[in-house]
């Protein structure tokens, strides 16, 4: 395969041991959810939760989900739970990650100037483990450890590449979806609220924290595969974000595929409804670059 595959693509352009256990019928594949685990149990952290939707059989691919909402919340309805079952329908078991963030009396009070409260490297934290997680039951699961991947909307986005830059393998992920996402902390055009949620209020200004958490300039030769998309009408994140990563993973000649629509804006996740006819083809060209890297 190629190192590299850009689409840019124009207005009119194609197209969830544990307890409770609930057993769902999607789009003909059945899959079952399992009670929230806490991935921290038993540890000084606190309680974050992860949810496992699986389907059924052995040497599964599966995904850990990563939802958005500027390091302060999660959009755990449309970047989570629709997502995960999306995943399953695509015969992919997928676990979705409520990691720490900020939090929205952070956003509102801006105590983090006095207290700690949650920030880098909580996040990264949360998935690192998770990884582990995931990769020390997957006989339990049925996964394939050859087929875990990552997948991160907005700022879930800048999560789930930042620990594919840091991390080596077994720990690092095989591959790496980031949509419409966060990269740089330091270039102008950085999503502010993303920087000051991660960093804090008053380490926001600080540039070399900066620099160390912008994505395009940690990127390595051995980088995961990763499958990167944005519109050029986000209005949330600034689309020249996508292509900082773009022109960073090129350098480094990581294989990744590179979608640019002109619209559909930010915070589709994989909606039937939300975004723009063009924008909603991203998942399915998904597929089809998994493909590309023997992952289905």
């Amino acid at each position: 395969m190629s190192k590299r595959t850009a689409i840019i693509i124009g207005g009119k352009s194609h197209q969830r041991r544990c307890r409770a256990i609930i057993l769902v019928v999607c789009c003909c594949c059945l899959h079952v959810v399992h009670a929230q685990i806490n991935i921290w149990e038993g540890t000084k952290h606190k309680k974050v939760e992860l949810t496992p939707y699986l389907v059924p059989g052995q040497g599964n691919a599966a995904v850990i989900v990563c939802p958005g909402g500027s390091y302060f919340w999660h959009d755990m309805k449309t970047e989570g739970t629709e997502v995960a079952e999306w995943l399953n329908s695509q015969g992919m078991s997928a676990f979705v990650l409520r990691y720490r963030t900020a939090y929205v009396p952070a956003f509102i009070t801006r105590f983090r100037y006095l207290f700690r409260g949650n920030r880098y490297p909580d996040p990264q934290e949360d998935l690192i483990q998770t990884l582990h997680w995931v990769r020390s039951r997957a006989g339990e699961y049925g996964i394939d450890t050859c087929k875990i991947g990552v997948m991160g909307f907005s700022a879930g986005g800048h999560l789930v590449m930042s620990v594919a830059e840091t991390t080596a393998p077994p720990v690092r992920p095989r591959f790496v979806a980031a949509i419409y996402p966060v990269v740089s902390m330091s270039s102008p055009c950085t999503h502010k609220r993303s920087r000051r949620a991660l960093l804090g209020d008053n380490k926001k200004g600080d540039k070399q924290l900066q620099d160390a958490l912008s994505l395009e300039k940690h990127v390595t030769a051995d980088c995961p595969p990763v499958f990167l998309v944005n519109c050029k009408d986000d209005p949330v994140v600034d689309w020249r974000n996508s292509v900082l990563l773009d022109s960073a993973l090129t350098a480094h000649r990581v294989p990744h595929q590179y979608l640019q629509y002109a619209t559909g804006g930010h915070g589709f996740g994989v909606s039937d409804v939300k975004g723009s006819s063009e924008s909603r083809q991203w998942k399915y060209h998904f597929l089809e670059w998994l493909k590309t890297i023997q992952i289905r």
